[in-house]
């Protein structure tokens, strides 16, 4: 199959992405028993298809050019800097998103404003993360023993 979509480096990590953001309806079910649609389209939660992703392209470019390849290390890299953002900036400012709805809400005790909350789960914890990471590698190793 010719072009981008004979790509398996690629291939692999959609899929880890697709199957990160898939599980996370679920995973939400089981902790808080609502079915909540709308992470099929967010960022956050568990796991962090943004890991997938990075970590699948990353695992992916290693099998297939070499570990050894400038493709891997860009790769490497791009994926370090996603996965630090994820659960690190994205993170704090989700807990700034949560203090200033609190903020938001005590002020407005008695008199209720219709004013939209911040989204407080923009990042990830590094379990998430990890997750993430994890399912990226699989799918990438899983597409290197399919495509090799």
């Amino acid at each position: 199959m010719p072009g981008i979509l004979g790509n398996p480096v690629l291939i692999s990590a959609l899929t880890a992405w697709g199957i990160a953001q898939v599980v996370k309806v679920p995973l939400e079910y089981l902790r808080t028993h609502r079915w909540r649609w709308s992470l099929l389209f967010r960022a956050g939660g568990m796991p962090s298809s943004h890991s997938a992703l990075v970590a699948g392209v990353a695992h992916g470019a290693g099998l297939f050019e070499g570990f050894d390849s400038p493709v891997f290390a860009l790769a490497f890299a791009v994926a370090m800097v996603v996965i630090y953002d994820a659960t690190g900036i994205r993170r704090q400012a989700g807990k700034h998103a949560r203090i200033i709805n609190q903020i938001v809400l005590d002020l407005t005790t008695g008199h209720p404003l219709k004013e939209e909350n911040l989204r407080e789960v923009l990042g990830h914890t590094p379990m998430e993360a990890l997750a993430g990471m994890l399912l990226g590698i699989a799918c990438a190793q899983i597409g290197w023993f399919i495509w090799r």
